[in-house]
């Protein structure tokens, strides 16, 4: 979600109408996160209590369309860990029907959580300056979420709703429906501030924080018992639609110690209190996610933090190959080595390394370090070009080698005009 400082007056009494007017469910006062590529390919959660998260699928911005390659890994890892998982779409379409028609015709197939799980649309930038229109055009998206069996939601934050949205009738007919995003600084957060609750009806989700642990996640706590939708005592109910994620979720959360195996990634339950050696974990170690280089008798080693941990304290986020598109190889970093270099070593990129590796800087590699390669589809036959200031999709087709037409298909680029610095394509 777009970190802003979102400042609203409170009515009290507002937040008690609102927890107290849907059914009582199991969730109510739960907390939870959202997540997108920025929290890498398998989430990441800051507190044991934690029991739902909600994944962005990919979006909408102004017509042109960016999916998220982590949304089933996110979903299949909160899942795994036994947590409630569901469904955002970064929804820029302004006040167009046709743009919005053409964003759920993209993703309501390629959701991957249960049937009646959450899905909503991420209202927070692009509005036109017809208020109506935009209304209109949020109504039309949740119309078709419910249509598709799905819990629509509208997220967005309170001054933006209320410069361009007429908000009251989007919970008119669809109530208790908001997720709304309001708290006053980035220090970290881990309990609701409710001196910041926004003060408007039909909110069943609260966004408290985009500080919800150092380092930043978002923080949410659920009103009514929103989040239970989908599931059943906990448990995602088998969807009427094919769900890859889900069920490779399921299968990961029953994988025992004595089944952890090299390859499978994991994470570090926060439970855990010590490394086999004996010394502390640390909190943020057990926020991410990680690689089983080595296992021995009933202890695993990690990749990463290249520490050994009791078989018992870890959780599987996959089964060691439902995810991967090829061969992995691995290179332990030495001194003097670059990411280039290694890159070169594999025939690929270094840009391409960087991404399979959650690299954010691709000059801060340590000795030790593990960096992995998967071949195939994410490999050297599929090479990664990051757009730059004044490039257009000709150009750089020119000195790829490569066609127009031949990027816009792989990239999913609905407007070969709609290109921005930054963005990266694959050729």
């Amino acid at each position: 979600m777009k970190k802003l400082i979102k400042k609203a007056a409170i009515v009290m009494v507002a937040f008690f109408v609102v927890a107290a007017s849907g059914p009582v469910f199991a969730a109510v006062g739960d907390q939870g996160v959202d997540w997108s590529k920025y929290n890498g390919d398998y989430g990441n959660f800051g507190y044991d209590h934690d029991k739902f998260a909600i994944a962005q699928i990919g979006g909408t911005y102004g017509g042109l369309f960016v999916d998220q390659a982590t949304y089933p890994t996110q979903v299949a890892s909160a899942i795994a860990q036994g947590k409630r998982a569901h469904t955002y779409i970064w929804y820029q379409v302004g006040g167009s029907q046709a743009i919005a028609k053409a964003a759920l015709d993209r993703y309501l197939p390629k959701i991957q959580t249960p049937k009646n799980s959450i899905v909503a649309l991420d209202y927070e930038s692009g509005a036109s300056g017809d208020k109506q229109a935009n209304t209109d055009a949020i109504l039309y998206g949740m119309r078709r979420v419910k249509a598709a069996g799905y819990t629509p939601m509208y997220y967005s934050y309170n001054p933006y709703t209320l410069a361009n949205v007429n908000y009251k009738q989007i919970i008119k007919e669809f109530p208790n429906s908001l997720w709304i995003a309001a708290y006053p600084n980035y220090e970290v957060t881990p309990v609701p501030n409710y001196s910041f609750f926004p003060s408007m009806d039909g909110i069943s989700v609260f966004q408290f924080t985009s500080t919800y642990v150092a380092g930043g996640l978002d923080g949410n706590v659920d009103l009514t018992g929103i989040t239970d939708k989908g599931y059943e005592g906990g448990n995602a109910t088998k969807p009427d639609t094919d769900t890859p994620a889900t069920d490779d979720g399921k299968d990961a959360n029953e994988v025992t110690p004595n089944e952890i195996q090299v390859g499978m990634t994991v994470t570090i339950k926060f439970s855990a209190t010590n490394y086999s050696t004996g010394q502390a974990i640390p909190k943020w170690v057990k926020e991410n996610s990680y690689k089983v280089l080595q296992k021995s008798g009933n202890k695993v080693l990690l990749d990463n933090i290249m520490s050994w941990v009791a078989a018992s304290d870890v959780q599987a986020l996959d089964t060691g190959g439902s995810n991967s598109t090829g061969n992995t190889q691995t290179h332990i970093v030495q001194s003097g080595d670059t990411l280039s270099g290694i890159a070169s070593n594999w025939g690929t990129n270094w840009q391409e390394l960087a991404h399979q590796n959650r690299l954010s800087n691709p000059n801060m590699i340590y000795s030790g370090q593990v960096i992995r390669f998967t071949g195939g589809q994410s490999g050297a036959n599929s090479r990664v070009y990051t757009v730059r200031s004044g490039d257009n999709l000709s150009s750089i087709a020119s000195r790829l080698g490569t066609t127009v037409q031949s990027l816009a298909s792989m990239n999913g680029i609905s407007n070969p005009n709609l290109i921005y610095a930054g963005q990266t394509l694959n050729y």
